[in-house]
């Protein structure tokens, strides 16, 4: 037992501390809120749905650490094979969720229990495998801005991008996007292919909007400047969402006793919409501690970005900074609507066991950057 503590204590010693606080500070706001939230019909409640994938993660984050994410990467080709036969999967034997405003996304599988699983999810830690090992190959060889492999890495990303889209879910395709965007871009990547990119773009948009968006995703992006046009339909999310925060005042309502909380008023208030939650029960104070402890992730996240040794590792922790950063934007500009309803979660704060279980995955290449930072050849092994 003595030989365990001793052990258990040499890995914390090694992990980033400070992270690991911030997490289980994130972890625990999370449950605390979807606490609160009322759950219609049978099935498990929001927070044991919550408590499961949280704990399950934290499992998984673990055993992450454990394993030097040079070791991991040296399978980038079965996990990028892995990514697309798990999207393919989903793609021909998921199931389809349909929304009454238009949505028909195809997004997840089912499993046993009558849960789900969001397979683009795990695709998106995948990424950040199969990605981060490819830039890193690309620099070892000095090929990194030769334009052929400028083209290669694109496609790279186009892959999982192209086929979320084919699920119907244009929101995670977007986070895809920003992902190679800010794992290229610190890997060195020069800024005439980002300009070059930027212009391929803009021309598309008007082909974008004509021949791939679904009519209610054009009607989300006309309506969100004005949604009291349309309130009890494409508005009503948004306009119930921002009079929940506004009602939270300077330290909220109340935990348990709030009565738009209580009576489910916001759509789907524990998923895309929980920062409403926080925001009618906690006031500004809860909205600002959402975002105080985001933000200090982001800079933990960089700052072991900064402290790898080589490019995969940066890339590695680039890459999960790049996703909780576009998740969390894109989720507050929805709610305090400055942005569209797209469909994209809060990371770590938001229902949903998948969505949740995955980011811990991603949490767990993280520490295994900051852990096996050393060369290879020379880092201590932990428990042996």
């Amino acid at each position: 037992m003595h030989n365990f503590g001793s052990r258990a204590a040499e890995y914390f010693r090694r992990t980033d501390k400070l992270l690991w606080i911030v997490m289980l500070a994130i972890s625990a706001y999370s449950l605390l809120l979807l606490k609160t939230v009322p759950k219609t019909g049978g099935g498990r409640s929001f927070f044991s749905v919550q408590l499961i994938a949280i704990v399950i993660g934290y499992i998984g984050a673990i055993i992450l650490t454990l394993i030097d994410y040079r070791s991991i990467s040296n399978y980038w080709y079965l996990v990028g094979v892995f990514c697309i036969f798990l999207i393919l999967l989903t793609l021909f034997k998921g199931i389809t969720i349909e929304g009454s405003d238009g949505v028909q996304a195809k997004a997840w599988l089912a499993m046993p229990g009558g849960l789900t699983f969001q397979s683009s999810e795990l695709v998106k830690i995948g990424f950040l495998v199969t990605f981060g090992k490819h830039l890193d190959m690309l620099q070892e060889r000095d090929e990194l801005n030769k334009p052929l492999h400028v083209l290669l890495l694109t496609a790279h990303a186009l892959i999982p991008m192209g086929l979320v889209h084919l699920q119907k879910d244009d929101g995670t395709a977007i986070i895809f996007g920003f992902m190679f965007l800010f794992m290229a871009f610190s890997a060195g990547i020069k800024l005439r292919y980002f300009a070059a990119l930027g212009g391929i773009i803009a021309v598309m948009l008007p082909v974008a909007w004509n021949f791939v968006l679904a009519d209610y995703q054009k009607t989300r992006m006309l309506i969100f400047r004005h949604p009291e046009t349309d309130p009890q339909g494409y508005g009503l999310q948004q306009l119930a969402g921002k009079m929940s925060i506004s009602s939270g005042q300077l330290t909220g309502r109340g935990l348990f006793v709030s009565p738009r909380v209580n009576s489910s008023v916001v759509p789907v208030q524990e998923s895309d919409f929980v920062f409403s939650v926080a925001g009618e029960q906690l006031g500004f104070v809860g909205c600002v501690a959402i975002i105080f402890l985001l933000i200090t992730l982001l800079l933990l996240c960089l700052r072991n970005a900064h402290r790898a040794t080589d490019l995969q590792g940066s890339s590695i922790c680039m890459g999960f900074f790049a996703m909780v950063f576009a998740q969390t934007l894109f989720n507050l500009g929805m709610c305090l609507n400055l942005l569209p309803v797209m469909g994209v979660t809060l990371p770590f704060f938001s229902y949903g066991g998948s969505s949740v279980m995955c980011l811990y995955f991603g949490f767990g290449l993280v520490q295994s950057v900051m852990i096996h930072r050393e060369d290879g050849r020379n880092s201590r092994r932990l428990f042996e």
